[in-house]
């Protein structure tokens, strides 16, 4: 029979050579786990001694602690009885009351940005809308797709429009697909998976965080027929792990169709929001740049901690012959950011199948080019690109016209990231549902009033892009031409 504690008792084992904490209504010794924490011992020594199952179930995915704690770590049950209640502070109160409105009345991202802001916690709002330094990045990403003008054409039949594309070889019912995006469960219960329920019905993709709060398993479950998956890969340092989960995904390669290698972020940036928030309540203040024994993080955000562990080692020629050999799943690069790295990649063909063109949503370095920029790039030095790979893009898209423009410029897909996690945070799988509702239907009002009728035939005379071209970069091309490809000039 299981020992039943007392919270006074386990309360008082709150050191770092003695830490306990409760989950789940169990006991756990994690004194030995604290120097092998990912995140580092600071972030459970703040949480010792006491019910840490708030914080620790939005960002663990079930397992977590079998895996990691040996069985004689768990001590026994904590009483509930002797639990002291938490007050709710006056806004929680309020929220409470409230509760979220009917998801139909929101109009657009920005109204369901605003009331997912009311209905998440501040750090998980800290984590979602922190990016680095001065979030100029971040802000440009969306700002730019508005210096695009788009051109009507009249006298043209527009009760047709077709949404739908091909992504990879596979059918989809739209080129927009969810930007792997970490810790949904942040936002709400129904975390990763709920996304994937609230996409399904328009034959979206979801691109799943190799960070996120559930089990790749947890996330597919009840699927609909033919929706497609990627994984997202950050390779860790222990090689080992990173092929342990491509075993994984391989086992499940009906549902994940290609693994999605990101490179825009081999560090983290500095998100001062996502920093800050982290220090609430802390007995110490803590930054980015306090670090533990081994390099650790001492602190710093939700960001800083997930990233530990990750390879900033990777190379063309190293990473890819050893992706070769973990899985035959199509490879997809994400966060290429010139026309240099984007060429590259088209001649490690047909291993990589797309590219994603991304600064990581402004959390990795700040004043790093938009996507539109990277694509205007392409298109001037080297459009042979887009008939060799697919190109994606994310980052900023706020409207159907934004969509629509990037599809102009000649890219395949179209990602949304926090997008998505802010659907989450204000209705839950019906959030995430609205979200593309609304964005699909201003996809499809944006071709109509272009004349356009099917996804394919969007190009760029459609829009006019002058204001944006005149900033892009204009030094050297930098690039080996060679063989075939001059010759064809494919």
């Amino acid at each position: 029979m299981a020992k039943i504690f007392d919270a006074a008792e386990v309360a008082k084992h709150n050191t770092p050579e003695d830490c306990w904490v409760c989950l789940y209504g169990d006991v756990w010794d994690v004194t030995e786990f604290l120097p092998g924490h990912p995140g580092g011992s600071k972030i459970i020594l703040q949480l010792a001694g006491r019910d840490a199952t708030e914080d620790y179930d939005p960002i663990h995915p079930p397992g977590t602690l079998e895996g990691n704690l040996k069985p004689e770590a768990k001590l026994g049950k904590i009483d509930p009885a002797t639990i002291p209640l938490a007050k709710p502070d006056d806004a929680e109160k309020e929220q409470e009351k409230e509760g979220p409105p009917d998801m139909q009345s929101l109009l657009n991202l920005d109204e369901i940005e605003e009331v997912a802001t009311k209905q998440v916690s501040k750090k998980c709002w800290a984590y979602y809308y922190s990016a680095a330094d001065d979030l100029i990045s971040k802000s440009f990403n969306n700002l730019v797709y508005k210096q695009i003008l788009l051109r009507p054409r009249v006298f043209v039949d527009c009760t047709r429009c077709d949404t739908s594309t091909s992504l990879l070889g596979h059918k989809v019912g739209i080129p927009l697909y969810v930007s792997p995006a970490a810790m949904a469960r942040l936002a709400h219960p129904d975390g990763e998976h709920g996304i994937a329920q609230g996409i399904s019905t328009f034959g979206a993709l979801q691109i799943v965080s190799n960070n996120a709060s559930m089990t790749p398993e947890q996330i597919v479950e009840g699927s609909l027929p033919g929706q497609i998956f990627g994984w997202q890969l950050y390779v860790q340092n222990d090689r080992k792990k990173s092929e342990d989960m491509l075993v994984r995904i391989n086992k499940m390669s009906d549902k994940y169709k290609f693994i999605c290698l990101t490179l825009d972020a081999p560090v983290p940036g500095k998100r001062e929001h996502d920093e800050k928030q982290q220090t609430v309540g802390a007995s110490l203040p803590v930054s980015s740049s306090i670090k533990e024994a081994g390099g650790k993080p001492g602190g710093g955000g939700v960001g800083q901690q997930l990233f530990w562990g990750t390879a900033a080692d990777l190379t063309w020629e190293s990473t890819l012959p050893w992706l070769a050999k973990h899985t035959k799943l199509p490879i997809v690069l994400k966060g290429l950011q010139t026309h240099e790295d984007a060429y590259l990649a088209a001649q490690y063909a047909p291993q990589v199948k797309a590219i994603i063109l991304s600064n990581h949503g402004g959390r990795a370095l700040d004043t790093a080019p938009p996507a539109v920029h990277t694509l205007l790039e392409i298109r001037k030095y080297c459009p042979e690109v887009f008939s060799r790979i697919e190109v994606w893009v994310d980052g900023g898209i706020k409207r159907g016209t934004d969509v629509v423009k990037a599809l102009c410029l000649g890219a395949k897909a179209v990602g949304v990231g926090r997008p998505a996690l802010f659907g989450l945070g204000a209705g839950g799988t019906e959030g995430v549902h609205r979200t593309f509702e609304i964005l699909k239907a201003e996809t499809e009002t944006c071709m109509r009033l272009l004349g356009v009728e099917k996804v394919s035939k969007l190009g760029p005379k459609h829009i006019n892009s002058r204001a944006v071209e005149r900033d892009i970069y204009d030094g050297h091309a930098g690039l080996e031409k060679l063989g075939l490809w001059v010759k064809a000039n494919l």
